[in-house]
C-alpha cells in the first residue's frame, strides 16, 4: 500500500528530504505549514503522508490507542511496515538517500518518527524531530540504539493532557543516555505543536544535515613529473 501523501518541493535541487507524520485524528495537510517553519529556505523536499487507519472519532491514525505509550502491536506493526516502505520508495525515487532523510512527527506522528528512526532493521535517518510524543514500548518491535545514533530534537507542552510531559523527559533520558546529542525544548502549551520551537530547529537542521553528509575533502593534485 502507498500512502498518500503531499510533497512541498524544494526551491532548487533538494539536499535532501523533511519528512513530517500527522499526529492522532489529522490528515497529510496538518503538518505543511511546519514544513518551511523547520526548513525556510526549502532546501529540502517535503513530504507529508497520511497514516493509513479511518478511526473514530475521525480522521486518519496511525494505530490504534489503548494506553499511551503502549501502541497497539497489531496495527503498529502494520503502520511501520506500511510507512516505512512508502519513505524507502518515496525518497529512492527522488533520488534522496536515508542519511538525507529527517523524520518528525507530532503526537502519534513523533512515535512514529521514532520507529523509522530508530527501530531495529530500519536505516538511520539525519536527524529526528519528535514533538509532544513518546518512544513507543511495543511487544515484538525492538529499538536500535547501538552506534552513532542521529540527532534528535523534542519538543513538548509542559501542561500537555493528551501525552504527558513526562513522556517527552523519558524519551530525552533514555536517548541521552544513548549518547545521542539531544536537544529539548519544554514549552507552556498543551497538546500542541510550538511555532517558536520548530522555527528555531532551522540552523540545527542545517547542521544536522552537514553532519551526516560533510563536504568531501578536494583531491590533492597529482604530483608533477
Amino acid at each position: 500500500m502507498i500512502l498518500e501523501h503531499r510533497a512541498r518541493l524544494a526551491a532548487a535541487a533538494p539536499v535532501g528530504a523533511l519528512v513530517l507524520l500527522h499526529g492522532r485524528g489529522a490528515d497529510e495537510l496538518d503538518l505543511v505549514p511546519v514544513l518551511d517553519l523547520i526548513d525556510p529556505a526549502r532546501r529540502l523536499l517535503g513530504l507529508t503522508p497520511r497514516a493509513p487507519l479511518s478511526l473514530p472519532p475521525g480522521g486518519a491514525h496511525w494505530y490504534v490507542v489503548r494506553r499511551v505509550g503502549y501502541p497497539d502491536p497489531a496495527t503498529f506493526a502494520s503502520a511501520v511496515e506500511q510507512a516505512g516502505r512508502w519513505l524507502d520508495e518515496t525518497t529512492a525515487e527522488a533520488g534522496i538517500t536515508p542519511e538525507r532523510i529527517v523524520l518528525g512527527g507530532f503526537s502519534q506522528g513523533a512515535v512514529m518518527a521514532y520507529a523509522l528512526g530508530l527501530g531495529r532493521g530500519r536505516p538511520r535517518p539525519a536527524a529526528i524531530v519528535a514533538l509532544s510524543g513518546f518512544i513507543p514500548t511495543v511487544e515484538g518491535f525492538e529499538l536500535d540504539l547501538n552506534g552513532d545514533l542521529p540527532p534528535v530534537a523534542i519538543g513538548h507542552g509542559t501542561y500537555d493532557s493528551v501525552i504527558g510531559v513526562e513522556f517527552g523527559r523519558k524519551a530525552r533520558d533514555l536517548l541521552v543516555g544513548a549518547g545521542a546529542d539531544v536537544t529539548y525544548r519544554e514549552s507552556p502549551l498543551p497538546h500542541a505543536v510550538d511555532p517558536r520551537f520548530a522555527a528555531e530547529l532551522a540552523p540545527w537542521l542545517d547542521q544536522a544535515l552537514a553532519a551526516s553528509h560533510p563536504a568531501q575533502p578536494r583531491s590533492a593534485p597529482p604530483p608533477r613529473r
